[in-house]
């Protein structure tokens, strides 16, 4: 064991709860802060939602790695102070390699608003012809008095692309409905959803929930800052994807049976026109969910990702707090981690025999890490420094499994946000 060096020192660290870490680890890369509130907030309205979110799961909460089991803030021991935002919670992750740079109660549950919108997109882009014309129907027009539309019109003809636009760019809540019941089989809208909780969970987002498609608020829908990290880097793999969420303006066809005129439409992330190479994300707001925000970004051939729940409004809204943090990510070393983005699949597979390689970093033993040869991943590889972290901790979580499962079944901490109500995005 001797022989590992700092990788081993490295892979404690991300392996052990703070409780149990022994004392050669004390130089562990993970530093956990508070005793100061590590992520200043302003509190929400005193919204009472329908229920109370799950409890605390602490299988789940170690997805990605146990560092990440924080409702504070986890970064690495070198890394500057990341800035004050209100978000509640959120992740800086790297698209390519998976690593997660940083984040603040990572697992921590919270609402999603519109964000859900790239769940749905993870979930029916590989499904949907965007070249078919379909027509929209007064079901996809029942949406929430006041909510986002984009203005598609009853018996209209569209192409599915642009009602892909239109969700992305406008946060169309009928152009959810629509390409949910276009996706959803035989059952429609419900087979949508369903098929997009299914989706969650071959992800490995096994904190997110939807019960619409829309991210319109609904009694047990939740997610969390990691999930979302999770759900963007599939998205952002996609082409299709890439290239709507990267569209500044789209236009609308006219639809003459319904007097309908054609109309412009343009992308509400103002990321895209005042961020640096800036690729995309989505916004949302609900008065339960407050601000959440996705963002992506490139620079210097690096391309990261930052997710964001439960943010106020009051010298900075969701994309510049979204900026600030992807600022921080930016001037990181690319060797800058505390966890990872496991892989689609990762967690449904069959844990590891005795004696071999669990996944250091995707969490307890029981959730099926992956060896030493993960699956296809939707970016580029794992960095060096990722693969010798978990080869290494893959050895120590053997040695360490049964104190550590103990531990972390301790370390559960209450949840932050709670169900919802109806939306404005």
């Amino acid at each position: 064991m001797r022989t590992w060096g700092s990788f081993v020192a490295l892979a404690a660290a991300l392996l052990l709860p703070a409780s149990v870490t022994p004392a050669a680890a004390v130089r562990a890369p993970v530093r956990r802060l508070p005793p100061a509130p590590p992520c200043p907030n302003v509190p929400a309205p005193s919204t009472r939602p329908p229920q109370a979110p799950p409890a605390p799961d602490p299988a789940a909460r170690a997805v990605g790695g146990v560092a990440l089991d924080t409702a504070g803030l986890v970064v690495p021991p070198a890394s500057s102070a990341p800035p004050a935002v209100t978000a509640t919670s959120w992740v800086v992750a790297d698209l390519d390699s998976g690593a997660v740079l940083g984040g603040c109660g990572p697992h921590e549950y919270g609402v999603p608003a519109s964000v859900q919108k790239l769940l749905l997109a993870a979930t029916m882009l590989p499904r949907l012809d965007p070249h078919r014309e379909v027509t929209v129907t007064a079901g996809d027009l029942a949406v929430e008095p006041g909510s986002s539309a984009v203005g598609l019109v009853e018996g209209g003809r569209y192409r599915i692309e642009t009602i892909w636009l239109g969700l992305l760019l406008r946060s169309g809540n009928e152009a959810a409905n629509a390409l949910a019941r276009l996706g959803g089989g035989p059952d429609g809208p419900a087979g949508g959803v369903r098929a997009m909780n299914e989706e969650a969970h071959r992800l490995g987002a096994r904190q997110t929930h939807a019960v619409t498609p829309s991210g319109l608020d609904g009694p047990g829908q939740f997610t969390s800052a990691y999930d979302l990290a999770l759900i963007a880097r599939v998205c952002f793999a996609d082409p299709a994807f890439r290239r709507y969420a990267a569209t500044r303006t789209a236009q609308v066809p006219a639809q003459p049976a319904q007097r309908a005129k054609a109309f412009a439409i343009s992308n509400d992330n103002m990321l895209l026109d005042r961020y640096p190479g800036a690729l995309g994300g989505k916004t949302g707001f609900t008065d339960l969910a407050r601000h959440t925000y996705v963002g992506a970004a490139e620079r210097g051939g690096r391309r990261l990702v930052v997710t964001l729940l439960g943010a106020e409004v009051t010298t900075q809204r969701g994309w510049q707090q979204g900026a600030a943090l992807l600022d921080w990510g930016f001037a990181q070393p690319r060797d800058a981690v505390v966890g990872r983005l496991v892989e689609p699949g990762e967690l449904d597979r069959p844990a590891p025999p005795a004696g071999g390689a669990a996944s250091a970093l995707a969490g307890q033993a029981g959730l099926g890490g992956g060896g030493a040869a993960p699956g296809p991943r939707p970016g580029t590889g794992v960095t060096v420094a990722v693969g010798a972290v978990l080869t290494a901790g893959g050895v120590l979580l053997l040695a360490r499994r049964r104190r550590n499962a103990a531990a972390v079944a301790m370390s559960a901490r209450p949840a932050l946000a709670e169900p919802e109500v109806p939306e404005q995005d």
